[in-house]
């Protein structure tokens, strides 16, 4: 890593390429949100199907990235860039042209390779290339350019969908991704990041074990409402928790494992990852409920209910890089600390004002809790990859990116689980989604708390130990 406090412009080219990628990723799943009621429609599906838009994207994501850090040691990063892009390219054509549902499903999975490999990518290059004093600075600014995406995706689907079809999300990214792959082929080094790329591990065993656990986890939680002791909830929760713990076994005793999960054995960054899927959970449900809510009980149209949640997406994703700075200059505690009460307090309202939200209402307290992610998220991560040594480092951004996404896919299942359960359980279907929404959110609360719970936790035992 480099000793200056200067930072490359090749650097800089490189984070923006993988970074775009992985905004067109988040842009189209929360652009595709404001348009579920139009997907209904012109698909004849019900809410429980057309959630898998995100879920299966979120599902392929959470199941490849984990491979990150191997896959880091074995190719060059030029190589894993354009395999990226070209998955995510042939995605949106597919999306673009398919003519029934599980066309359209097959091209988000396709799109999830491609963010798979290029969302670690970006943060590995931040943490090998970038001087030690600017990493909180340019997390924020990798997660700015993630964060941009729930920030204009609800507006942009809702401004699409209302005036050209919805077709054209996929359309227009097209040449936003071919702008991508000029800059990485420019700024991407050729070289492989890694000097012990041999020595990765990618066992069949291993990759099927991870892939069936997760898949097993987000099939269960997508068919919630089917019955704990039904196969498709109690069933393929038991199958995917099975295939985890045989999978963390033997990643336990291997020189080279896919993942190194004795990361987990640290405390300080195993609450870290816990408050970072707490979160995540809440960002995603949230991103879920709010325009569906607004379209189906408030009587607002795609494009205005992207209007209302866009205020509090931008500042979000504003301060993501500003709160990197704070975290530079004043430490992990002022800015995550604020950062988790003050999405809390958001939470708080949702819960308190369920059954009476108001596109105002919405806005306001839209707007708290996304000041609070912006305070808080990106920092997460950054203080909990922090703690560790840079060997490590790698493991640990697999681990990070993967709990994100797979928090992700069940904050967006559990979200459209409860919302659906609610509209099956009246015949009123403005009434049901009240019902189904004021049980998510209060849900959301108490997850909420637990996050502050344990970032608070984490920063207790890491001050600690300074001090010892």
């Amino acid at each position: 890593m480099s000793a200056t406090q200067a930072i490359p412009r090749r650097v800089i080219g490189a984070v923006v390429a993988t970074g775009i990628m992985s905004f067109c990723g988040v842009i189209v799943e929360t652009a595709m949100n404001i348009t579920f009621p139009a997907l209904m429609s012109h698909f004849g599906i019900g809410t429980s199907s057309v959630q898998w838009m995100t879920t299966l994207y979120l599902l392929v994501v959470a199941s490849i990235t984990p491979l990150s850090a191997a896959l880091k040691r074995r190719f060059r990063s030029r190589t894993l860039f354009l395999c990226a892009n070209l998955l995510f390219l042939t995605g949106l054509v597919i999306d673009a042209l398919a003519p029934v549902f599980p066309l359209l499903l097959l091209g988000r999975a396709i799109q999830g390779l491609g963010t798979s490999i290029a969302l670690p990518l970006m943060f590995n290059i931040i943490l090998q290339e970038v001087p030690t004093k600017r990493i909180g600075t340019m997390m924020g600014v990798g997660t700015l350019i993630t964060a941009i995406g729930p920030a204009v995706g609800p507006t942009f689907g809702g401004l699409i969908a209302t005036t050209i079809g919805w077709r054209f999300v996929f359309i227009i990214l097209i040449p936003v991704l071919l702008v991508s792959l000029v800059t990485g082929l420019a700024c991407i080094p050729s070289v492989p990041i890694a000097a012990d790329g041999d020595q990765a591990g990618l066992g069949p065993l291993d990759v099927f074990l991870m892939v069936l656990g997760f898949a097993g986890l987000i099939f269960g939680i997508s068919n919630a409402s089917a019955g704990w002791l039904s196969w498709r909830f109690g069933g393929a929760l038991a199958l995917g928790l099975i295939a985890l713990a045989v999978f963390t076994l033997r990643a336990r005793h291997q020189a080279q494992p896919i993942i190194d999960v004795r990361l987990f054995t640290d405390s300080r960054f195993s609450l870290h990852v816990g408050a970072y899927i707490l979160f995540e959970i809440s960002a995603l449900a949230l991103s879920f409920i709010l325009p569906n809510h607004l379209q189906l009980v408030d009587g607002c149209t795609s494009l205005q209910a992207g209007l209302v949640v866009l205020p509090g997406a931008a500042i979000g994703a504003v301060l993501a890089p500003l709160s990197g700075r704070l975290y530079d200059q004043l430490g992990p505690r002022i800015p995550i600390i604020s950062g988790s009460c003050v999405a809390l307090i958001g939470l708080l309202g949702f819960a308190l004002t369920a059954r009476q939200l108001t596109a105002v209402a919405i806005l306001i307290l839209y707007i708290f809790f996304m000041l609070g992610i912006g305070l808080s998220f990106g920092n997460i991560m950054t203080n909990g990859l922090h703690r560790l040594s840079q060997e490590q480092q790698a493991d640990g951004n697999a681990i990070f990116n993967t709990v994100q996404q797979f928090a992700a896919a069940i904050g967006s299942s559990l979200a459209a689980t409860i919302v659906a359960a609610g509209q099956a359980a009246v015949a009123d279907r403005r009434l049901g989604t009240i019902n189904g929404s004021q049980h998510a959110l209060i849900l959301l609360l108490v997850i909420g708390t637990l996050e502050v719970l344990l970032i608070l936790a984490a920063l207790r035992r890491s001050r600690k130990q300074q001090l010892d």
